[in-house]
Parts: C-alpha cells; structure tokens; sequence
C-alpha cells in the first residue's frame, strides 16, 4: 500500500484563516521590511545593507583599495538580500564621498551616468570613516543571519551620519525621506548644542542650486522645501542652467524643458546639454520672447523647481519614530559625549594598567627580585618568592597584585632585564602619569572636551565642504519664492479658432474664425443664443456647442463682468441681468435664463472691469404694436447690481424686442432678433425663423453710411405697418 494512500495523509488537513495568516505573516513582513530594509537606526544613522558594507570594508581595510566586487561578496556573508542591493547601496554611498575613497569611474550625479561594473572600480575607508565610525571597544555585536559571523548591531558613530548622508526608503505603512545637510553647519549646530545655543539645520545638495527653506518644518512630515536651478542669463535670449535642483539631473532637466515646448507652455528655439564635470544647459529662445519672461514659466512647467517634502523617519528601540532634525541632532550629540566618556574611560583604565606593570617591572628588576626564583624547583616556589619580593613594595602600587601580575613578571625576557634602564623607565612612567592626569581632566571636563573635538573634526575634514545650496540673499535673509500661477506664465503662444456652425474650438482649426491668443493651460467659455453656458479645457479642436453667440477664453483666476438682456420665451419679456462667473465645472451646461422653451439672447458683452461694465448703455428698439407710442428704450446696465449666474434677471419691457444696439461709444455689438409674427409650425422652421445674426462694428466710410441708412429703415418699417393695424382695429369696431 503506498504511504501516500494511508488513512492519516488522507484526513483533511485544519484550514488556516485568512484572518490569522494576515495578523501573523503580513506583521511578521512589515515588521522585518521597516526594521531590516528600509529606515536608517537613530544610532549611526545606517540602513543595515549600509552597516554591512561598512563593517566588510572595516574587515578588508590594509590602507589600500579594493575591488567592489570583492567588498559585495564579502558583505553577502553578513546580507541576505544579494549582490546587487549591495553594490547599488555601496555606490549610492559612494558617492556621497563622506565614508569612503573612491577610485575609478563611479559615474556621475549631475549628468545622470551610472557607475562602471563592479570589477573595474575601487573604494576603501576614508580617514573620517576610521575616526568616527569604529572603535571594537564600544561595539555591540550580534550573530548574522547564518550565526556563523558577527557584525555590530549598530555601529559606534561620533557623528550624525544620517543628516550628512540624507536617506530614502519606502517601507510597509511608511516611508522615509531625509535631506542630506551641510558637514561644517551639522558640526556648527552640535557645538551650539552643547553650549546650551539656539540652533537651526537646512539641508544642503551636492548638485547646488537655490532653495526655499522657509517651510522646512524642521524635516517633519508636512514640512516642504522648493529648489530651484541656477539659471544665468546670458544674451537676450539665451540663457544657462549652471545648477540643477536636487533630485534631477541635466538630462532629465532637459528632457523636461523639451516636454513642456511641445505642449506649449514654455517656447524655446533649441536647447544644448554640455554638461561634463560641471552643469551646463544652454536654452536659445525664439525671437519675441524675452529671457525674463520665459523664466516663471520654467520654474511652473520643468523641472527648473522642484517641491520635496521631507519625513524624518528613523528606528529607534527597535520601533519607528518620526523626530525632527533637530531632534536627531540632539540624540547623537549626547550618543557623541556619551562615546567620548566611555573611550576617554578605557584609556584611562589602560594607562592605569600600563602604569601599574611598568611600576611592579621596575621594583621586580630594580629590587632584584628575580634572583629569589633562581633556587626554586617548582612553580608554586617561584610564586610565593616573588610574592615575598614585592610585600615591602606594595604599597606604592595603586592596586592590588593579582597572580595574573606575577605570571606576566615571569614572562620578562632575560635580555629586556639585562638592558633595563632606571632612568628611561622613569621617563616613561612620568609620561604615561602626564596622560592619566590629562585624561581625568577631559573626564571632569567632559563638555568642553566633546566641543574640542567637534572642532578638531571641522578643522580637519571640513575645508572643501562649504555649502553649495543658496539659501539667503545678499543681505542674509532667507531666500522666499514667490507662487507662480500656471495661468499667469504659461506663454499664450497659439490662437483660438472657433467654427460657430459646427459648434467646435481649438487651436488647430486655422481655417476658421480667429478669436484671440491663448495658451494650452487655458479654458474656453461658451454662450448660446438659447442661454446657456459652457467651460471646456482647451484642446486643438473641442466641442462647445452649437449656435454660440459669445466664445472666449476663460480664466477663473481673473473673472470678467457680463452684461446680458435675453428674451423670456417666444413671445415673453425681455429681462437684463450683469452676472460673473467663478466655480464651474467643465463640460457642465448651465441655465443663464429662466429655462423657458424659446428663450433666445439678445444682447450679451463681456468687459474687463465693473466700472466698463456699468458703464454701458444699449437701446433697445421694440417693434411696432398697437397703442406702442415710444419703440425706444435707453436701458443703463448700471442700474443693475451684479450678481450670480443664477440670477434671472430684471424685467426691461413687456413689449416684442426687435433689436438692442449700443449707444452712443464703445465697442459696438449688435445683435439683431429676426421673428416671424406667426409661430413657426415645427421645431425646423422655428429654427429657421428665429435664427439669430451678430453683425459686426462698421469701420471707416462704410459706418457713417450704416449710421445714414439706419434710421431711414426703421422710420419705414413704422410708417408702412402702422396704418394697417389702423385699419384692422376699425374692422373690429
């Protein structure tokens, strides 16, 4: 029978619940993924692949280079995740040119270039590393993940490595992002610190450029900094990007640019990238555009700015925990005295030591101690010989005598004994009691002696690292950008077209009426003879709706006054209203009218100001009814307030509106109303009959012959109808 078949592997196994399996294995991820991968202990500042490599080069570390090969392989003994987390990590490192000499083409942040393979590039322990990073003494070990090494748990750092080095990592529910710092600003503000000084850290970038810092938020969440690039002007219409912002490279700054002239927000001839050791970008502009104006327009639409927003988040007692810069500056500051009492404490106890041997060689040679032993047959003898040696000298030694003493007094080569000089031996003890006093002196002064070596370091490793990032103007103020709207830099570099007929807008539709400049941020509003009103985003061709009578552009940012009369149905009063329009949805319709089936528009403007618009006057001719005495009306649309879109207006007249014309200056905008006296018996032929016509300003001999024909025309048109309505009223008497 075959195992598989018997009754126990047959019995149903227990099912485990999702819900547990989520508690238990998800937990157990999230867990592993923040603590082990991704945030940066509070301690030194180090992910745990970052220790690791450290640690291996500490192991590999003779005064030479090494190959990053073989640096990834040796750290894969202490990291489980593989080579090529290792050497992407030992590079980024790298590059920060802090903890590490490097040597061979490790590529390039400012253009973008990765590093050569492996195999061909080679790093070592800077000095600074060796200085501030290791001491076997201080260390807390712990078994890799094999337990068949040991590596530090976190490594003894004397400096706050993780404002210096920045960090990013996206864990499980979290994610971390650190700006990198100034070197001479993070020793500057731990020796003030530690004089009990108000302090302030803003970050600073190897690429340069110019910063506002203002909302930094001491590197909390909700905090955001924008760089810009350094951009210089170089003629008229060139200009040179001699920095880029943290983040970007040339290439990427680039491309950005080149994105945003083919979707006409920004306008440039052509564009050069030189970039080499140092940025160069050289952007040529068109003619017509000035290099002043372009500038907003880059820092909106490119990547010239560039918003980061920081969230200071590191591991702490084997939790994650969000502390500001300061705060971490502050924790490793006391971690840095903390470090220094407990070397200055094991030097001293190794002085101690030194002292104390060379002391219990000098009696025991000097004393001619080691002649009591020559007679002695067994080790037991020697012992208490030299025990009864150094009884009468004990008391001048500052502790006790152990056997361990007495062994290591044995050890002492004949020749060392033979060539023993007092005199030498007292230089030396003298020597060894100058470094007890002065360590004792740095213990009771312990705050004075961490600022001395806080400056000892800045002295040391701090001369080529001046802060690169510009952050205060030339009175040492901080640097404040001004918010640029899209609307108010995008370059109106295209012309919006309009095909009323059909009912479409864009700028792709040369053939048809030109309304006015405008850009492809823009939105374009739409008026129809029936009332209604429409916002669409601008597009090379959109449909806005067909029969319009008023078609701009549209800018929220910027309402603009309408002046508008419409007609209350077919046969209803005309009403006036003066509205703005702010908080549209596109692609919505709305009702400008009381939506009563036949509404058309008669007269509609729109003006840049209230004052233009309340200045206008129209007047309204009205067609001839019986008993009608006046057929004109002068209506000032600054008897009305303005109001909202919805607003229905103010009742002008009851009468039948034949036209409304503007009087006596301004622009001239006549709508003219043409309206069977019988309703039309079908939708089409209402359509047809009711069919609105804008006719356009006269200009020139042509307008003052309009101004000469008007008036005979309507004088006729009253003279020829009245005297029928006459005598159709006689007919019904």
């Amino acid at each position: 029978m075959p195992a598989d078949s018997s009754p126990e592997n047959d019995a149903p196994r227990p099912a485990t619940p999702l819900k547990g399996m989520y508690a238990e294995w998800f937990l157990d991820y999230a867990s592993y993924v923040i603590l082990e991968r991704a945030v940066p202990h509070l301690h030194d500042g180090l992910k745990p692949v970052q220790r690791r490599i450290l640690h291996s080069l500490k192991e590999k570390d003779d005064g030479r280079f090494n190959k990053v090969q073989n640096i990834i392989g040796h750290a894969m003994q202490y990291h489980p995740h593989g080579d090529q987390a290792i050497g992407d990590a030992l590079v980024n490192m790298g590059q920060k040119e802090l903890v590490m000499d490097l040597q061979g083409n490790w590529g390039n942040i400012l253009t973008g270039d990765r590093a050569a393979a492996p195999r061909y590039i080679e790093v070592r322990l800077s000095k600074f590393a060796n200085e501030v990073l290791f001491n076997s003494k201080t260390t807390v070990w712990a078994a890799s993940y094999d337990g068949r090494n040991k590596e530090p748990v976190t490594l003894p750092s004397k400096f706050p490595l993780l404002l210096a080095h920045g960090a990013e990592g996206i864990a499980v529910g979290l994610a971390c992002k650190m700006l990198p710092h100034n070197f001479n600003e993070i020793i500057d503000a731990a020796i003030a610190h530690l004089k009990k000084e108000e302090f302030v850290l803003y970050p600073d970038f190897a690429q340069g450029g110019i910063a506002d810092v203002t909302n930094y938020n001491d590197g909390l969440r909700g905090g955001k900094i924008r760089v810009r690039a350094k951009i210089e002007r170089v003629k008229k219409r060139q200009l040179v990007i001699r920095e880029v912002p943290f983040g970007t490279t040339a290439e990427s700054l680039a491309d950005s640019i080149l994105k945003a002239n083919e979707q006409g927000k920004v306008k440039i001839s052509r564009i050069e990238d030189t970039t080499a050791a140092e940025v160069e970008i050289n952007v040529f502009l068109p003619s017509g555009v000035d290099a002043d104006q372009i500038l907003p327009a880059l820092y909106k639409f490119t990547d010239c700015e560039v918003a980061i927003s920081p969230n200071a988040c590191v591991i702490d007692d084997q939790k994650p925990k969000f502390l500001g810069v300061s705060e971490i500056l502050k924790h490793n500051v006391k971690q840095t005295r903390a470090l220094l009492k407990q070397e200055l404490e094991i030097q001293l106890n190794e002085l101690e030591e030194k002292w104390h041997f060379s002391s219990l060689e000098k009696i025991f040679i000097e004393k001619r101690i080691y002649r009591r032993i020559e007679e002695c047959e067994t080790w037991e003898a020697v012992m208490d010989e030299i025990w009864e040696g150094l009884r009468p000298y004990l008391s001048l030694l500052k502790r006790e005598v152990t056997d361990e003493d007495i062994v290591r007094l044995t050890e002492i080569k004949i020749k060392r004994i033979s060539k023993y000089d007092s005199f030498k031996a007292d230089e030396y003890l003298k020597g060894i009691e100058d470094k007890i006093a002065e360590t004792k002196r740095h213990l009771r002064r312990l705050t004075a002696y961490t600022i001395k070596w806080f400056e000892q370091l800045k002295a040391t490793y701090g001369k080529d690292r001046q802060r690169r990032t510009k952050i205060h103007d030339e009175n040492g103020n901080p640097l404040t950008f001004d918010t640029i709207e899209a609307k108010e830099v995008v370059i109106a570099n295209d012309t919006l077209y309009v095909n009323r007929k059909e009912g479409f807008a864009g700028w792709s539709m040369k053939r048809d009426e030109a309304i006015c400049k405008c850009s492809r941020m823009d939105d374009v509003i739409a008026f129809s003879r029936d009332g209604h009103m429409r916002v669409v985003k601008i597009a090379d061709k959109v449909f806005i709706g067909k029969d319009n009578v008023l078609v701009n552009v549209f800018r929220k940012d910027e309402p603009k006054f309408y002046n508008m009369i419409y007609r209350d149905g077919r046969g209803g009063r005309a009403m006036a209203k003066r509205f703005q329009v702010s908080g549209v949805t596109r692609e919505k319709l709305y009702d400008l009218t009381k939506g009563t089936p036949g509404t058309r528009v008669l007269w509609l403007s729109e003006h840049e100001t209230e004052d233009e618009a309340s200045a206008l006057t129209v007047r309204v001719h009205l067609k001839p009814a019986l008993r009608l005495r006046n057929v004109v009306i002068d209506f000032n649309f600054g008897e009305l307030a303005v109001k909202g879109r919805a607003a229905k207006g103010n009742i002008i007249t009851k009468n039948a509106v034949d036209r409304v014309v503007r009087i006596p200056k301004g622009e001239l905008e006549l709508v003219t109303v043409e309206e069977e006296e019988k309703p039309a018996p079908s939708n089409a032929k209402r359509s047809s009959t009711n069919k609105a016509k804008v006719t356009p300003k006269p200009k020139g001999k042509k307008k003052a012959a309009a101004k000469k024909k008007a008036p005979t025309k309507k004088k006729a048109a009253v003279k020829k109808k009245a005297p029928a309505k006459k005598k159709s009223a006689r007919k019904k008497k």
